[in-house]
């Protein structure tokens, strides 16, 4: 993010510190933690992002989330109730980017029609009963995993979208698709 965008102020929780060691040590993260030419930085947190602290007082226009544990999407986020709660950190027209992880062994995609297989993701599912009519979805493709992406808020217009991204995002962004409705049971 701070490559396309260096201006951008990031905020970044991690529960686990070795983690962050490792980053650090081997994957550039330090870099990540200096201001930017543009003013730009990541400033990284130690802890849970769900127990509440001063930290997670602030209003976010944009949150990320990519919680996984031993490879799966954390249960919490598969409730209605833990991004109704992590909604009071957005500012007004504030959207989350999530990574829902995949669909289990045990679904049968084939059984659905290309437009309705993220009914097969839990943390979708979750999602678009807390955000009835304002969630976008898409597949990554096999090369990156074949995770379900959701996007909160209104969908975009993908054309003007495209434009305003650099290439390889420009692209990827006409793959984006609304949720439908499901009922909030």
């Amino acid at each position: 993010m701070l490559h396309l965008w260096p201006s951008l102020q990031l905020e970044g929780w991690e529960i686990d510190e070795i983690l962050i060691d490792k980053a650090r040590d081997y994957f550039g993260l330090s870099d990540l933690e200096k201001t930017t030419e543009g003013g730009g930085i990541l400033n990284v947190h130690i802890g849970d992002v769900f127990i509440p602290s001063e930290n997670l007082c602030r209003r976010y226009a944009g949150i990320v989330v990519d919680l996984f544990s031993e490879g799966k999407v954390l249960p919490q986020l598969e409730e209605v109730s833990t991004w109704l709660e992590l909604q009071e950190r957005l500012m007004p027209d504030g959207r989350f980017m999530v990574n829902c992880g995949g669909i289990d062994g045990e679904s049968s995609p084939e059984s659905l029609l290309s437009d309705e297989t993220w009914l097969l993701n839990p943390t979708l599912k979750a999602l678009s009963k807390a955000f009835p009519g304002q969630l976008s979805w898409k597949r990554m493709p096999k090369v990156s995993g074949e995770n379900f992406m959701a996007l909160t808020g209104s969908m975009p217009d993908v054309e003007s979208w495209s434009a305003s991204v650099s290439s390889p995002l420009s692209t990827n962004v006409k793959d984006w698709r609304p949720c439908g409705q499901v009922s909030r049971n």
